[in-house]
């Protein structure tokens, strides 16, 4: 990664909508340079794909969550399968599986705190393996706007 691509990559994370031609004008680059460099991270992975940013209140999800969630035994298949269920979950943004406490950090949105509550009973509370879980609503998200290679 130098300069150039940390810049095309800094510009797509603001907006992979943009055509090449735009991408190139704002970089000061020929087209062609700047479409061979988005080539060049998309085949090296360090472009993954492109997607929507949503505003989980117009999809009636305003309600957010981090659960903190321990399970036993905690084995490979135990983890690896449970993280499968999350993912099968609509409610469920993302999943970390984690070292300290906590095995896993879920963040879900829901429509309101009863049906924070219910999802909680209904798809945590009688799973064998779930031994222990925690619930922080989420006050406010802030989230960077954009990722760059750390020096």
């Amino acid at each position: 990664m130098d300069e150039l691509d940390t810049a095309i990559v800094r510009e797509l994370q603001r907006d992979a909508r943009q055509t090449n031609r735009d991408l190139a004008r704002t970089l000061g680059i020929a087209p062609s340079t700047c479409l061979e460099r988005v080539r060049g991270l998309r085949e090296r992975g360090v472009i993954t794909g492109y997607r929507a940013t949503v505003d989980l209140r117009a999809l009636n999800r305003p309600v957010q969550a981090l659960l903190a969630v321990r399970i036993r035994p905690l084995s490979r298949e135990v983890i690896e399968g449970f993280k499968a269920y999350l993912m099968t979950l609509p409610e469920v943004l993302s999943v970390y599986v984690v070292a300290g406490g906590d095995d896993f950090l879920v963040h879900v949105a829901v429509p309101d705190v009863d049906r924070l509550h219910a999802f909680l009973m209904d798809r945590f509370s009688g799973r064998r393996e779930v031994v222990d879980f925690r619930s922080s609503i989420i006050y406010q998200h802030v989230a960077g706007e954009a990722f760059v290679p750390l020096e």
